[in-house]
Formats: structure tokens, sequence, C-alpha cells
């Protein structure tokens, strides 16, 4: 097994100290490789001070890590909207909080060797973070979600990350009965925002965590 996978270990730690490197001169305050999940976890959660707020928006990513409850037991007031029980009012108001936290917190669709951030939404709540807001901002990314130019990135988060979106939330869209996209006209179309950051915005640190595993979708 091991004779499998070191050379694969050995790729992503080369790709990602590359990417890395991309996203720095792209004006990212700090970008590092780490090759595990666990080390992910302590990374984000060094970076983060004990007591501030914290805005998680829909990332499957920071959930799998755990990050959520290690800076929750650090004193953190962690904010998501991934509560079945909030009323579309309290969603609503819960998403703006996320934004509007000391750190959002959140994982990329897809990120080029070149250092671009490509992101797809429904609602347009996650990318509108991505693009302004107030605090800090730190994304966790899987080595999964490299690849090399925009257009692989968009065909990427078509194909790859929307199908499962979809089911998770309970869409009923052409994409989860065909497993790719369609570019479907349905009214439960979750593709309809799209964000390509260039460089990292104006005016906030903003921060990357590249992980050796497959994380999130």
């Amino acid at each position: 097994m091991d004779v499998l996978k070191a050379p694969l270990g050995k790729a992503s730690e080369t790709l990602g100290k590359r990417i890395c490197e991309s996203l720095l001169s792209c004006g990212y305050k700090s970008a590092v490789y780490v090759g595990t999940a666990s080390e992910a976890l302590e990374a984000a959660s060094g970076m983060i001070p004990d007591g501030v707020s914290v805005g998680v928006p829909g990332t499957v990513t920071v959930r799998q890590i755990g990050l959520m409850e290690k800076l929750e037991a650090r004193g953190c007031r962690v904010i998501h909207h991934w509560d079945p029980s909030l009323t579309p009012e309290a969603k609503s108001e819960r998403i703006a909080e996320e934004n509007a936290a000391d750190w959002f917190v959140t994982s990329s669709n897809a990120v080029t060797y070149d250092g671009k951030m490509i992101n797809i939404d429904g609602t347009g709540n996650r990318v509108a973070a991505m693009a302004w807001g107030t605090g800090k901002i730190l994304y966790v990314i899987g080595m999964n979600k490299a690849v090399r130019d925009v257009e692989s990135a968009i065909t990427r988060v078509r194909d790859v990350a929307t199908c499962p979106n979809s089911i998770r939330i309970g869409m009923d869209t052409p994409c989860v009965m065909q497993g790719h996209c369609t570019d479907c006209t349905s009214p439960q179309r979750v593709c309809r925002a799209v964000l390509i950051l260039e460089r990292a915005p104006f005016g906030r640190d903003a921060h990357v965590i590249l992980v050796g595993e497959a994380l999130g979708y």
C-alpha cells in the first residue's frame, strides 16, 4: 500500500506547494500545504484566536475536519445556517451573521494551479462573503479540487460538485437524475452565481490551507 501512496502523496505535495506559491503571488496573506485533514484542523485552529465569532457557510470540508467543534470548545461563537429547525426568516438572519463574523471559514469548489478560486452558488451568500466581507477569511481546500485552469474549474464544479450538493439539500434537478450537469432550467437549479477570484480582494486578510486529501465535493 505504501508503494502506491508514497508517489501520490509526493505528487500532491509538490503540486500543492506550487499552488501555495501562486496564491501568495495573488495577494493571499498566507497559503500553506498540509498532508492530512488532522493537520489541517490543527493549522486552522491555530490561526483563529479564542473567543472570536466564526461564520461557516454551506461547506462540507470544514465540517469534515471537525473545526467547528474545536472552535466552540475554545469559546468561539460559531455561526452557521445548517439547522433544519430554523425558519426561513431565521435562516436569512443567520446567513447575514455568518458573513459579518470576525472570521469566515469556508472551502472552494475549485482552485487553479495559478491561484484562481472558482465557486458557484445558488443563493449567493457564500460567494458574496468571498468577494466582500468585514472579517478575515480562511479557505480549507482538499487537493481533489485542484485543477489546471478556469475552464477545467467550472467543468469540475458543475460535473463533480453540483450533483452531490443537490442531492444533499434534497433538490429535484436533472443533474440528480443524470449524475452530471445538463445546464438545466429547473426552478431548483443551484448553479446561479459564479465567482472567479483572480486575486485576493482588497481590504481583508485572506488565508488558504491546502490539504493533501480528498475533502468535500
